[in-house]
């Protein structure tokens, strides 16, 4: 079955496939209860109704970096109801599908609960700002580029996923934090289940409509942006970011792009028609561009980290 097909026979034909991956996920995916991954007794009143100390940046060793990379980690975690209202209007809530649409909100709940406890006690960042911030960011909501493609979605949430452990990640070893590393390695598991969950699901479709697939992670890479950009100030909080090793160009395409395409086995499929093959080209020379780019980023991040290291 190579022809394009519609969203209901997608879902139809996929359900099997979900089915299966839903029941491998529930085996290998461990239990884990944000309240131990905090440090209580860290913490303390703030000001306000409590009369507790007002926040100040003394209040924490963190740097200035790893402090945004939470935010930004915080924050894009915090638009949950709006992932889960794209998901569940495009998946649907039946069978093994909705199932998945309950399970994988769930999960994902409890790391903005976790990151967010562990940010308050700790008083790693400002309290008022980052509420202030959560308020202003939900208040856009989200809607992705891909909302109404089924085979679109999930090639874009194969990338993402992996992308969002790669950031915790980093994120955890930049605070330089033993108990936000742990954390933080704690989510980004997580957060690899739900790639390889995704990704699996989009090796079906694969396998359905490889000339429709083919095109829709060609589009879907060409471009991917993370669901957090329009967070306030997220391009100059990026360029931190991507400066400090949580995440770059490099890391992109080498660390999270490449390796779902060579999963997929993308570039050794056989039969595509004209239309697949147009959208396999378009891939592979966009994949060349991105190694440009990657490589110019590294030679300006370390002409950067040059400067500041002779300050």
């Amino acid at each position: 079955m190579s022809a394009t097909m519609t969203q209901t026979q997608l879902l139809l034909e996929l359900e099997q496939v979900v089915e299966e991956n839903l029941n491998r996920h529930l085996k290998v995916a461990k239990d884990w209860f944000p309240h131990e991954y905090v440090p209580w007794s860290d913490g303390r009143n703030f000001d306000g109704p409590l009369n507790g100390d007002p926040w100040s940046p003394e209040d924490s060793p963190m740097s200035d970096v790893a402090r945004s990379a939470l935010v930004v980690n915080l924050l894009t975690e915090d638009n949950l109801p709006s992932y889960h209202h794209e998901i569940a209007l495009l998946f649907g809530r039946d069978a093994a599908w909705g199932d998945w649409v309950h399970r994988w909100t769930a999960e994902e709940g409890r790391h903005g609960i976790a990151i967010r406890d562990y940010l308050l006690t700790s008083r790693a960042v400002d309290p008022t700002e980052l509420e202030q911030l959560r308020m202003q960011h939900m208040s856009t909501g989200y809607e992705s580029a891909h909302s109404q493609d089924l085979v679109r979605s999930l090639a874009y949430v194969s990338f993402q996923e992996l992308a969002t452990r790669v950031s915790h990640r980093n994120t955890g070893k930049l605070t330089d934090d033993p108990v936000a590393d742990a954390l933080l390695a704690r989510v980004a598991a997580d957060e690899n289940l739900h790639m390889i969950f995704y990704r699996n699901l989009l090796q079906g479709a694969l396998e359905l409509a490889p000339n429709q697939t083919m095109r829709a992670i060609t589009d879907v890479v060409k471009t991917f942006a993370m669901p957090g950009t329009d967070i306030e100030g997220f391009q100059r909080k990026a360029v931190q970011m991507a400066v400090a090793g949580v995440y770059d160009l490099r890391q992109h395409r080498d660390d999270v792009v490449a390796p779902v395409l060579r999963f997929w086995n993308v570039f050794d499929i056989e039969g595509l028609d004209a239309e697949g093959e147009q959208a396999r080209t378009e891939l592979a020379e966009f994949m060349e561009e991105l190694e440009k780019q990657a490589l110019r980023f590294e030679d300006k991040r370390d002409v950067l980290r040059a400067r500041m290291a002779a300050r």
